[in-house]
């Protein structure tokens, strides 16, 4: 007779631990490399640039803080703030923003894990990782790259939220949510206007486009409404507190970028791409082909990823990104008289999704199979770009960094000098040479007016002050009698002692 038993075993069989994921595994591969490519090909002794003082000066004891002008937000002060409060390391900011910038890469592609294939998020993060833009601006203190995360976070759990919302078991679990509030809170808080614009088509699927899932609607509503309010309400706030009103602000912030209405600035920022970080006023001749050929490619490789996405039934979430990627470069294309290269890294990060679609889609065959002769092709023209990005990010790097050696130059003959703090400095790039010297900065005319004539007189009653001419200026008439001295093609006009 066979004997058998229900009684448990006395040694439970030894399992392995769970692998990672082979879906989150390339994704932090994508992330890892891109942290380490900021360290290596952007470096930390860099400098910080005119903008970035502004903002570290927000929070740092090393200087006074700088005029923030209307326009700006304080999210880049409390993202700076945990290490700027205690240090004033260049260095170690640098590599703080290095390392959150790979973090916040990693989860704005997490986010879309079971919307599109695996291989489609961790292409579209390589892609856009290695535009020279975003490695430059990863590890810098300024808003644009994190409302590019913000932007792929906030339209990730959107569209999560809705998958779970319309199909079975119908549970929705409240991650999405919560993910959809702080996207948008990141995006508010960095740049408000710039959350307004990325989240217009949300807004537009939650009000006519929510058959069958009438239950989420007013929930991810709230969420999204949430996190707007809260970068968007502080700024609000500051209005009223400093700048006389909302309506004073907004035409304020309006005046410091020039009027914002009708301007074409497309062809601003094709010659802002071979590495002009500010193109104010945007003149000259148009770079050389090589350089701006991928833009041209956008609209192509979009409308491939778009017929892609029809075809495989993931037309929602593709037709969503190109529409908040479009919304999103608007007004830096057409309402704004100059060009920056990073205003548009919210476009570029949304339009990578849709993009790594489409190249996929043209390499591969219905089973996955590689096509030899479109892989070839499509892997040179992406060696080819990534060289001209190298080439591009290199320069601009080298001679961002000559420039922030220069004003470390003129820092240290202020000091020389005796303009010590607590010192006043004000002229050209009074602002960033300034926080150099760790000195206040001030201007009587211009975006940044912050003081008179007379009250500069006043203070070089007080403390040390000194006006910064460029080579081909002249002083104000304030400072024609004060001694002169030429450092690093400047003209350092400082108050005599003792006036």
């Amino acid at each position: 007779m066979r004997i058998t038993s229900n009684a448990p075993p006395l040694l439970a069989p030894v399992t392995a631990p769970p692998a990672a994921s082979p879906v989150l595994a390339p994704l932090a591969a994508v992330a890892g490399a891109f942290t380490l490519a900021q360290l290596v090909l952007v470096p930390p002794g860099m400098g910080l640039g005119w903008d970035e003082s502004v903002y570290v000066s927000q929070v740092s004891p090393h200087a006074p803080a700088a005029f923030f002008s209307a326009p700006r937000a304080r999210g880049v002060p409390l993202l700076v703030a945990p290490v700027a409060v205690w240090s004033s390391s260049t260095e170690l900011l640098r590599v703080y923003l290095a390392v959150l910038s790979g973090v916040g890469l990693y989860l704005g592609l997490r986010v879309w894990r079971g919307l599109f294939p695996p291989r489609v998020p961790a292409l579209a993060g390589a892609l856009f990782a290695t535009l020279w833009v975003t490695l430059f601006y990863g590890p810098q203190a300024m808003p644009n790259y994190w409302v590019a995360i913000g932007a792929l976070v906030t339209a990730g759990c959107f569209l999560q939220a809705k998958a779970q919302a319309t199909t079975p078991p119908y549970s929705l679990r409240p991650t999405p949510l919560w993910g959809a509030a702080a996207g948008t809170a990141l995006m508010a808080w960095m740049r408000p206007t710039d959350a307004v614009w990325v989240c217009v088509p949300l807004s537009l699927l939650l009000l006519f486009g929510a058959r069958g899932w009438r239950q989420l609607q007013s929930r991810l509503a709230a969420a999204m409404a949430a996190g707007l309010g809260t970068g968007a309400g502080a700024w609000v706030i500051e209005a009223y507190v400093r700048y006389g009103g909302l309506l004073r602000r907004l035409d304020d912030a309006s005046r410091v970028q020039g009027g914002l209405g009708w301007h074409i600035a497309v062809d601003d920022q094709l010659r802002s791409l071979v590495g002009r970080t500010l193109c104010r006023p945007c003149t000259g001749e148009l770079p050389h082909v090589a350089i701006y050929a991928w833009w041209f490619a956008l609209p192509v490789l979009a409308a491939v990823g778009a017929a892609v996405a029809v075809r495989a039934r993931r037309r929602t979430p593709t037709l969503l990104l190109l529409a908040c990627a479009t919304t999103a470069a608007l007004p830096y294309l057409f309402f704004i008289g100059y060009a920056a290269p990073r205003f548009l890294l919210p476009a570029y990060a949304l339009l990578a999704i849709p993009l790594a679609d489409g190249l996929l889609s043209l390499v591969t065959g219905p089973g996955g199979a590689w096509r030899p002769v479109a892989g070839t092709l499509v892997t040179l023209a992406l060696v080819a770009h990534l060289g001209v990005q190298y080439s591009v990010l290199k320069r601009t790097v080298d001679r961002t960094s000559a420039s922030h050696r220069d004003w470390d130059r003129v820092a240290a003959d202020l000091r020389r000098l005796g303009v010590r703090p607590p010192c006043l400095l004000t002229g050209d790039y009074a602002i960033p040479i300034a926080f150099y010297a760790g000195c206040a900065s001030a201007a009587v005319r211009g975006n940044n007016a912050n003081i008179t004539r007379d009250g500069i007189l006043r203070a070089a009653e007080r403390v040390p002050v000194a006006t910064l001419v460029a080579a081909d200026g002249t002083p104000p008439a304030y400072a024609r009698s004060w001694p002169a001295h030429e450092v690093a093609g400047f003209r350092l006009h400082v108050a005599p002692r003792g006036r």
